[in-house]
């Protein structure tokens, strides 16, 4: 037995070779005989087609539909099976002679009791024929049993596979939209797999590619091999069914396809005789006539060809498994080719055995049965084109309490409910069954409305959803306006559970300008649409997110676009654009309150078109607080130099030293340290504990000590601001500290006189002041031109004789002064002279002239000195004197 099993799987490996190589013999392509077939059950007679199945007691009625020129006489031979270890008896082989005048009109053959499977072989008349080939069945029924189950399965396979390619070839060749749905409907509806890559080929090539290479990817489907397996299963199997289900034989990538096939070949190999060869042959059913397809010629010389045809397994109806393509789905009765979508039995599709098909409608008032048609293309059962159209055979009697369902003519409108149910009945076969019961919208949908937050955006595919009550007698939708031509969408029945009424559109507007537009909404049945209006904006907006510290009033939102934005809304909390340092992908906003929302919630940002965005919201821990208690600036002033008072606190001199104190909500950590920057980031330090630039005073307060010359260099100026920084980096909130000045250094000021009106600065980096004035109203200042770079200036005359004021360039707004150290003297009455001695030392030099400078007022010439008075280069008078 095991050599056995050895050999009929090299055998089923070397055939499996061949098939994959297209050897000729694995092609079913040659034309065999015509066989009329009908069987009877009680009153009821159907056609071959429509019998998916027979049972004891059944009548077979046979013809062999030859040509007229029919040369070689045909013998028909009728076999009946009922185990592998079982022989059948003589009386269950019924001869057939297709010459004879008293068969050529037919003969019935009766399935007799007990009977399992039915074969049907066409032998050339030779003498002994009929006893050789019966005798050859009796002897190894395992054999014949194991071909009967495998050519059924492989008959109902490549009908499903026929009517793939028949219904492919009538797609447009040129539409490879067209030909990717309905290849992909028709797959579904068949249990077929067509191959992908046919998709990849030019358009003019997918249909070609997809009719010629998409046999070897057939799906099981599992209702037309439950059909057949009581005679491959169970008590009927034997070591060469156990063979034909390994690997290589049975389950491969082809499917029932090869299983019959290979075990065909055993059968040609086995039983192979000096008279007899055995060919295969898969029946295709059309009405009462069985066309045969062979794969290899008969041969009408020895050893001649003998025919071996499958019949309907005997054994209870398997009614096919019908379900709903989507549990949710809703079917239109308005719909003039309405269309149940329903899957599960692709033999309901690619045979006859499902005939007398209705819609049943659960409703009172009217007339309730639609007829009904299956139709692969379509992906389901469609309403039947002709109502009342019965096969050409009569319609089977009443079987028990079942009576055939009815098709009288359908009104429309009977109640006023959206929606009712209906149950799809007809037979199977001889037997009547019971379908799926799905939803029937039968009145128009409204209450149209988008329920999701997506926004339409030009330049690009747009995804929405639309809801009503009552969805599935949508026809068209499009997208209209008044000045541009309708935009078609595509819709389908939205997936999940909330999918019912529900429609997801994909919306292309890659070609059409911003504003306003609507969904227009076609019904079946209705002349009118309805309409719900639509904006279509501006795309390029992406909001990433809005990240936000516990406890903040700023936000800061990252993105593209944002200039559009002009708010968004966090926890109930209106924040704006602060204007603080922003760009399009980053922009700085602000509240009047503090918000501390969950990380990964969601915000809404409104843009200045009108329409609101969702964004996500980073949350971060919340950030180190520092209250400034107190500060003060003081000045270093160097030997020899003339000191400069500033006229505002907030004033703090780059060559003094800055002491602040500060004090913290919580304990003050002392991993935090204190950045000093000024506003526009250009110069900035850190102060902390660890080098000393901070001092504990209690576990809250701290003073920090800056000395900003050293800090930031000699360049730095502006407003200064310091916030504190925790161990991971984030940052608090900036206090201001002050202004950030340069001063210049002033060694000496030479007046000649109260009344003259120029005086002369001497000293250095002069150019830092912006202007210079007699009064501190600044009446008539004298600016310091930019580029000045001398070591001294005139300026004009203190108006007091005490006090020159200036305004630095790095803080024009406030007035500094400097105090001569001895106050100028004015005449005691007009034209009254002075003597040489009596003439102040600071005032004694001789004014200076700037010549690089814009002309200054004229002064009068100094008086000439004693040569034994000279002033000393510094200012005040000498020694003695007053």
């Amino acid at each position: 037995m095991k050599a056995l099993k050895f050999a009929v799987c090299l055998l089923a490996i070397s055939f499996l070779s061949s098939a994959l190589r297209g050897d000729d013999k694995a092609r079913f392509d040659l034309a065999g005989p015509t066989i009329d077939i009908r069987v009877t059950r009680g009153l009821s007679t159907l056609p071959i087609a429509q019998v998916p199945n027979l049972q004891p007691g059944d009548k077979i009625w046979i013809k062999a539909d030859l040509p007229s020129s029919q040369s070689n006489h045909l013998i028909l031979i009728v076999a009946f099976l009922r185990g592998t270890t079982n022989e059948p008896p003589d009386n269950w082989f019924t001869e057939i002679d297709t010459w004879n005048k008293k068969t050529a009109e037919g003969t019935t053959v009766t399935v007799p009791n007990e009977a399992e499977e039915a074969l049907l072989f066409v032998a050339p008349e030779t003498g002994g024929d009929f006893k050789t080939l019966r005798s050859a069945v009796k002897g190894k029924p395992g054999l014949f049993i194991r071909a009967d189950a495998d050519l059924i399965e492989a008959s109902f396979e490549q009908q499903r596979i026929e009517r793939y390619l028949a219904a492919m070839k009538t797609v447009p060749q040129d539409d490879p939209k067209a030909i990717q749905e309905h290849s992909a409907k028709l797959a579904a509806t068949l249990a077929l797999k067509p191959n992908t890559d046919c998709f990849k080929q030019p358009v003019d090539q997918q249909v070609i590619c997809l009719t010629q290479s998409s046999a070897p990817f057939l799906l099981d489907d599992g209702h037309g091999q439950s059909i057949a397996e009581a005679i491959s299963t169970g008590p009927s199997s034997d070591f060469i069914n156990a063979a034909s289900y390994t690997q290589p034989v049975g389950a491969g990538l082809y499917s029932a396809y090869v299983g019959a096939v290979v075990d065909l070949v055993h059968l040609v190999g086995m039983l192979r005789t000096a008279e007899y060869q055995y060919i295969p042959g898969l029946s295709f059913p059309q009405g009462s006539s069985l066309s045969l397809r062979l794969n290899a010629p008969p041969s009408f010389h020895k050893p001649e060809s003998v025919i071996v045809i499958g019949l309907p397994a005997i054994q209870k109806a398997k009614l096919p498994p019908l379900h709903p393509h989507n549990p949710n789905q809703v079917v239109c009765l308005l719909q003039p080719k309405m269309t149940i979508p329903l899957e599960g039995a692709p033999l309901v599709f690619s045979s006859s055995f499902a005939h007398g098909l209705v819609l049943h409608l659960n409703r009172t008032g009217a007339p309730t049965d639609i007829p009904l048609a299956p139709d692969a293309f379509e992906g389901g059962l469609v309403v039947a084109k002709e109502e009342g159209k019965r096969d050409p055979l009569p319609d089977p009697k009443p079987q028990g309490n079942n009576p055939p369902p009815e098709t009288p003519d359908v009104k429309i409108g009977a109640t006023t409910d959206l929606t009712i149910t209906g149950t799809v009945r007809g037979y199977w076969g001889f037997d009547s069954f019971e379908g799926p019961t799905i939803a029937v919208q039968q009145v128009k949908g409204k209450d149209w409305k988008i329920v999701d937050s997506a926004q339409l955006l030009v330049g690009q595919d747009n995804h929405l959803t639309l809801k009503g009550d009552g969805s599935a007698c949508v026809e068209h939708i499009s997208l209209a306006s008044e000045n541009a031509k309708d935009v078609d969408v595509a819709f389908k029945p939205a997936a999940g559970k909330d999918g019912k009424d529900t429609l997801a559109l994909d919306v292309s507007l890659k070609t059409v300008q911003p504003g306003g537009y609507s969904l227009a909404i076609q019904q079946y049945g209705e002349p009118d649409r309805d309409r719900v209006p639509l904006t279509a904006y501006t795309a390029g907006i992406h909001l990433d997110a809005i990240t936000i510290h516990g406890g903040d009033k700023i936000a800061v939102l990252t993105g593209e676009g944002l200039k559009d934005v002009v708010s968004v809304e966090i926890d109930k909390q209106t924040f704006t654009p602060s204007g603080e340092g922003d760009d399009d992908k980053a922009m700085h906003f602000q509240a009047d309150t503090g918000v501390s929302p969950d990380d990964g919630s969601s915000a809404t940002a409104k843009l200045k078109d009108g329409r609101t965005m969702p964004v996500k919201i980073s949350a971060k821990a919340a950030r180190p607080e520092l209250k400034l208690l107190s500060s003060k600036a003081t000045s270093a002033q160097k030997d020899g130099t003339l000191p400069v008072s500033f006229g505002t606190k907030d004033d703090i001199l780059l060559e003094g030293k800055l002491t602040f104190v500060v004090q913290t909500k919580d304990a003050f950590s002392r991993t935090q340290t204190i950045e000093v920057a000024t506003v526009d980031g250009s110069v900035h330090t850190t102060l902390s504990l660890a080098t000393n630039d901070l001092v504990l005073q209690d576990d809250r307060t701290a003073v920090a000590t800056l000395d900003p010359l050293k800090a930031f260099g000699p360049s730095a100026f502006g407003k200064l601001q310091m916030r504190p920084v925790a161990a991971d980096g984030t940052s608090g909130n900036w206090t201001p500290l002050g202004t950030l000045v340069r001063a210049p250094q002033i060694t000496a000021i030479h007046c000649t006189a109260a009344d003259t009106p120029n005086c002369t600065v001497e000293g250095s980096s002069l150019f830092l002041v912006q202007s210079f004035a007699a009064t501190k109203n600044f009446d008539n200042p004298t600016d310091v031109p930019t580029g000045f770079n001398e070591s001294n200036f005139t300026v004009p005359t203190p108006a007091d004789g005490a006090t020159l004021y200036l305004k630095l360039r790095d803080d024009p707004s406030a007035v500094a002064a400097v105090t001569l150290p001895a106050p100028l003297q004015k005449p005691t009455s007009p034209g009254a002279s002075t003597s040489p001695t009596d003439t102040p030392a600071s005032v004694a030099a001789p004014s200076i002239q700037d010549t690089t400078t814009a002309p200054t007022p004229k002064t009068a010439p100094a008086p000439k000195a004693d040569p034994s008075s000279t002033p000393s280069p510094t200012s005040g008078p000498p020694q003695g004197q007053n």
